[in-house]
């Protein structure tokens, strides 16, 4: 039975960003393209959560409860407990990763 995929508040305010700022700055042919991959990454979190790998930031801190798949440069950061995946933060992978992290799992 595969998992469900639930966003979290903050991370489908990432995705509205995220879209709009695509849309706005590149083409919104584009937007719809990674948006479309970015749900393609969430149906295959479905069946296989288990194949992200552990950020490199909250590895580095020893915290393994956290992983990530990319479709780049998107990160998307999840956590995934009994039978529910919980995408956290999707984001552009060129940001400031560690102070972005620091503020939206490890002091929440």
């Amino acid at each position: 039975m595969p998992f469900a995929v639930l966003l979290t508040n903050a991370a489908a305010g990432d995705l509205d960003e995220l879209y709009d700022y695509i849309a706005e700055h590149e083409a919104p042919r584009k937007a719809n393209f990674v948006l479309k991959q970015i749900e393609k990454a969430f149906t295959n979190l479905s069946e296989f959560p288990e194949r992200g790998t552990y950020p490199k930031e909250l590895l580095a801190i020893g915290i393994r409860e956290y992983r990530e798949v990319f479709f780049k440069p998107y990160r998307i950061i999840y956590r995934f407990m009994d039978k529910n995946v919980y995408i956290l933060l999707i984001v552009d992978g060129r940001r400031d990763m560690q102070s972005l992290l620091q503020r939206r799992l490890l002091d929440a």
